[in-house]
Protein backbone atom coordinates (compact mmCIF):
# COMPACT_ATOMS: atom_id res chain seq x y z
CA UNK A 1 0.00 0.00 0.00
CA UNK A 2 1.11 3.28 -0.50
CA UNK A 3 -0.63 6.75 0.32
CA UNK A 4 0.15 10.16 0.45
CA UNK A 5 -0.83 13.58 -1.85
CA UNK A 6 -0.92 13.65 -5.27
CA UNK A 7 -1.84 17.20 -6.53
CA UNK A 8 -5.46 18.20 -4.03
CA UNK A 9 -6.13 14.36 -3.86
CA UNK A 10 -4.78 12.25 -0.90
CA UNK A 11 -4.23 8.93 -2.48
CA UNK A 12 -4.45 4.85 -1.03
CA UNK A 13 -2.79 2.93 -3.63
CA UNK A 14 -3.43 -0.60 -3.06
CA UNK A 15 -0.65 -3.31 -4.15
CA UNK A 16 -2.18 -6.16 -6.60
CA UNK A 17 -2.78 -8.78 -3.57
CA UNK A 18 -4.17 -5.98 -1.37
CA UNK A 19 -6.44 -5.48 -4.59
CA UNK A 20 -7.83 -8.96 -4.46
CA UNK A 21 -8.27 -8.54 -0.56
CA UNK A 22 -10.13 -5.45 -0.46
CA UNK A 23 -12.11 -5.83 -2.96
CA UNK A 24 -13.39 -9.49 -1.50
CA UNK A 25 -13.69 -7.20 1.64
CA UNK A 26 -16.05 -4.57 0.86
CA UNK A 27 -17.50 -7.11 -1.23
CA UNK A 28 -17.44 -5.20 -4.28
CA UNK A 29 -19.23 -7.78 -6.53
CA UNK A 30 -22.12 -7.40 -4.85
CA UNK A 31 -22.29 -3.59 -6.38
CA UNK A 32 -20.19 -3.27 -9.42
CA UNK A 33 -19.76 -6.90 -11.08
CA UNK A 34 -16.40 -6.97 -12.88
CA UNK A 35 -15.01 -4.24 -10.98
CA UNK A 36 -11.90 -4.40 -8.10
CA UNK A 37 -10.92 -1.72 -5.93
CA UNK A 38 -7.77 0.03 -6.79
CA UNK A 39 -7.30 2.79 -3.95
CA UNK A 40 -9.19 5.22 -2.57
CA UNK A 41 -8.88 8.76 -3.23
CA UNK A 42 -9.38 11.39 -0.98
CA UNK A 43 -11.13 9.10 1.42
CA UNK A 44 -14.70 9.87 -0.21
CA UNK A 45 -14.55 7.93 -3.68
CA UNK A 46 -13.29 3.81 -4.33
CA UNK A 47 -10.46 3.97 -7.37
CA UNK A 48 -11.82 1.04 -9.58
CA UNK A 49 -10.85 -1.47 -12.72
CA UNK A 50 -13.13 -2.78 -14.99
CA UNK A 51 -12.56 -6.00 -16.56
CA UNK A 52 -11.61 -3.89 -19.89
CA UNK A 53 -8.75 -2.20 -17.36
CA UNK A 54 -10.55 1.31 -16.99
CA UNK A 55 -10.13 2.79 -14.24
CA UNK A 56 -12.83 4.96 -12.42
CA UNK A 57 -13.42 6.81 -9.08
CA UNK A 58 -16.98 5.83 -7.47
CA UNK A 59 -18.62 7.10 -4.35
CA UNK A 60 -17.85 4.69 -1.41
CA UNK A 61 -21.57 5.46 -0.16
CA UNK A 62 -23.33 4.66 -2.50
CA UNK A 63 -21.84 1.94 -4.63
CA UNK A 64 -23.46 2.40 -7.87
CA UNK A 65 -22.90 1.97 -11.48
CA UNK A 66 -24.26 5.28 -12.13
CA UNK A 67 -21.74 7.08 -10.03
CA UNK A 68 -18.93 5.78 -12.15
CA UNK A 69 -16.40 8.53 -13.51
CA UNK A 70 -13.43 7.67 -16.02
CA UNK A 71 -10.10 8.63 -13.79
CA UNK A 72 -6.78 8.69 -14.70
CA UNK A 73 -4.42 6.74 -11.81
CA UNK A 74 -1.18 9.37 -11.32
CA UNK A 75 1.99 7.49 -13.66
CA UNK A 76 4.23 6.89 -10.88
CA UNK A 77 2.58 5.99 -7.01
CA UNK A 78 6.59 6.43 -5.95
CA UNK A 79 5.76 10.28 -6.44
CA UNK A 80 3.05 10.36 -3.51
CA UNK A 81 3.65 12.49 -1.26
CA UNK A 82 3.01 10.89 2.26
CA UNK A 83 1.28 12.79 5.27
CA UNK A 84 1.88 11.53 8.20
CA UNK A 85 -1.33 12.53 9.61
CA UNK A 86 -3.18 10.21 8.06
CA UNK A 87 -1.17 7.56 7.23
CA UNK A 88 -3.40 4.42 7.89
CA UNK A 89 -6.33 5.80 8.56
CA UNK A 90 -9.40 7.13 6.48
CA UNK A 91 -12.01 10.13 6.85
CA UNK A 92 -15.33 8.92 7.38
CA UNK A 93 -18.54 10.90 7.37
CA UNK A 94 -20.66 9.61 10.48
CA UNK A 95 -23.71 10.61 8.77
CA UNK A 96 -22.73 10.64 5.01
CA UNK A 97 -23.30 12.80 2.17
CA UNK A 98 -26.02 11.13 0.37
CA UNK A 99 -27.79 10.73 3.84
CA UNK A 100 -27.71 14.58 4.04
CA UNK A 101 -24.48 14.77 6.13
CA UNK A 102 -22.62 18.19 6.02
CA UNK A 103 -18.91 17.85 4.84
CA UNK A 104 -17.89 20.89 6.57
CA UNK A 105 -19.22 19.70 9.62
CA UNK A 106 -16.61 18.87 12.21
CA UNK A 107 -18.24 17.13 14.06
CA UNK A 108 -19.55 14.91 11.21
CA UNK A 109 -16.20 13.59 10.75
CA UNK A 110 -14.16 10.99 12.05
CA UNK A 111 -10.88 8.87 11.25
CA UNK A 112 -11.10 5.15 11.24
CA UNK A 113 -8.67 2.21 10.07
CA UNK A 114 -9.09 0.50 7.14
CA UNK A 115 -10.85 -2.37 8.90
CA UNK A 116 -13.49 0.31 10.68
CA UNK A 117 -13.93 1.85 6.97
CA UNK A 118 -14.58 -1.65 5.25
CA UNK A 119 -17.73 -2.42 7.75
CA UNK A 120 -18.90 0.79 7.83
CA UNK A 121 -18.91 0.88 3.79
CA UNK A 122 -20.71 -2.52 3.89
CA UNK A 123 -23.36 -1.44 6.56
CA UNK A 124 -24.06 2.31 4.89
CA UNK A 125 -24.75 0.54 1.33
CA UNK A 126 -26.49 -1.88 2.61
CA UNK A 127 -28.56 1.01 4.27
CA UNK A 128 -28.75 2.83 1.13
CA UNK A 129 -30.22 -0.08 -0.57
CA UNK A 130 -32.68 -0.47 2.28
CA UNK A 131 -34.51 3.02 2.22
CA UNK A 132 -34.04 3.28 -2.20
Amino acid sequence: MREGWHDEDYLVLLSDSECSDASRGYGIERYLRGYQILGLRSWDDFIVRDESRGIFTVPTVPLAPQYLAAWTLPRDSALLKPDSRFTGQIKWYTKPLVFGGDASDPNNTLWVSHEQHVQLVIWWNSKYREVR
